[in-house]
């Protein structure tokens, strides 16, 4: 008896661990990999992680120059131990034909992402294709000895009481992704009652495929209408986090590693992507790479469902360059422009208790950080072209310090709401 259940055991561990370990991955934004290397992978795939996070979905548009891209992906990510999945973006034309051939294509790699032994396969939308559609390309990709979890966001369902519904009209899906990491158009808060619903409905319809939880950092777009929006995002990195925390989700994916038109890249800006010419308005410049920092420490948080130690003192602080209110020469003033604050917002993270110094113009603002992560703010002062000086004082000394490199301004030559992300340590 001890020997079967033993073996049973065994059996699984090797069959369930991919299931029972909490993973993050990025969302990758395949489109904007068209003048990519193997060597621009690889960059992409190390800093990733270095950071914790274990692999990307690639956000595929069309079956086009991002399929050659991907196979250098698929190079890269083999060297590393990286994994990749594809989230095919239905907001354009996909037949079942295409999506049977790239998952087919690299299902056997090493570096494909599995979820318990199945290739896990995600979208963003989708549901207009109905579950016919889906039915087919499972069974086309059956046929061939593939096996996939199919976890997709279908980005018309956000609505809580419409998740047990959602699983009745799509008995060939096997998990979700909720894509929804901000507010909905609105100055309130994100909550989590959609993760939540979407979680349970999929528990209760006996699915087994993962529940995928959303984290982002921010939201703002201004391609011209009807591109052209700003969701309160201002601590957002931080308490969706925290949410993720509280949810307990399969796996967290960060949106997003490189989707600059949408603000939320927490990768570093390529300079050899295109970014058409608009974006490069209010993206070129304005740094967000230490929001990884912050990432790191909840990455392992989530992981280990434990807070990590914290070894070196460091705040992460970002703030828009100009206030809210000012009109601007070009661009569009984005929808929602009057729910951010204006305003410095500081994440502390510290090895032990200090006060959280911020200055900006003739503004002070100060808080007590505990060890761990603290948030902190600092409103726009009424001067012009100010810079905000951020410190780290312990028992009276000063540990750290430092300026932004953005000047706060009133001249705006585009409406932008992107921030600039910096960092100070000791």
């Amino acid at each position: 008896m001890l020997r079967r259940l033993f073996s049973a055991t065994l059996a699984c561990l090797a069959v369930c661990s991919s299931a029972d370990a909490r993973s993050v991955i990025a969302h990758f934004m395949a489109q904007n990999s068209y003048s990519y290397s193997v060597s621009d992978w690889t960059n992409d795939m190390k800093t990733a992680q270095s950071i914790g996070i274990e692999g990307f979905a690639l956000n595929v548009a069309v079956d086009d120059y991002e399929t050659s891209r991907i196979n250098d992906a698929y190079t890269a990510a083999e060297a590393l131990g990286f994994k990749l999945l594809y989230s095919f973006d239905m907001s354009y034309s996909w037949s079942q034909d295409a999506i049977v051939s790239l998952v087919a294509a690299h299902h056997s790699s090493q570096s494909t992402y599995l979820w318990n032994n199945q290739v896990l396969v995600s979208t963003y939308s989708g549901e207009n294709n109905g579950d016919s559609f889906w039915a087919g390309v499972k069974s086309a990709l059956s046929s061939q000895g593939i096996t996939i979890s199919l976890a997709p966001a279908f980005t018309s369902y956000r609505d809580p009481s419409a998740a047990d519904g959602m699983f009745s009209s799509f008995p060939s899906i096997d998990g979700f992704f909720n894509w929804w990491s901000w507010p909905a158009d609105n100055g309130e808060k994100l909550t989590t009652d959609t993760d939540v619903a979407y979680q349970d409905a999929l528990k209760s319809a006996g699915r087994t495929g993962p529940y995928i939880m959303s984290v982002s950092p921010w939201q703002f777009k201004n391609l011209g209408d009807p591109n052209n929006w700003v969701e309160l995002s201002d601590d957002l990195w931080n308490y969706r986090w925290q949410q993720a925390l509280q949810v307990e989700p399969d796996i967290v994916e960060i949106a997003t590693w490189n989707d600059y038109a949408e603000s939320h890249y927490i990768g570093d800006i390529n300079p050899n992507v295109d970014l058409g010419t608009q974006a490069p308005n209010y993206v070129n410049g304005f740094v967000h790479s230490p929001w990884r920092i912050a990432a790191q420490y909840y990455i392992s948080y989530y992981k280990n469902n434990a807070a990590p130690s914290v070894d070196k003192d460091q705040v992460v602080f970002w703030y828009r360059a100009h206030p809210k209110g000012v009109s601007c020469s070009t661009g569009t003033r984005p929808r929602n422009a009057d729910y951010p604050a204006d305003a410095v917002f500081a994440m502390a993270i510290l090895k032990d208790s200090a006060t959280i110094s911020l200055d900006i113009g003739s503004n002070h603002a100060e808080f007590n950080a505990q060890a761990g992560v603290t948030m902190g703010s600092v409103a726009f002062p009424s001067e012009d072209d100010q810079i905000p000086y951020i410190q780290i004082i312990r028992n009276g000394a000063k540990v750290a310090d430092g300026y932004g490199s953005v000047h706060v301004t009133n001249a705006c030559s585009y409406y932008n709401f992107n921030p600039w992300v910096g960092s100070i340590s000791e």
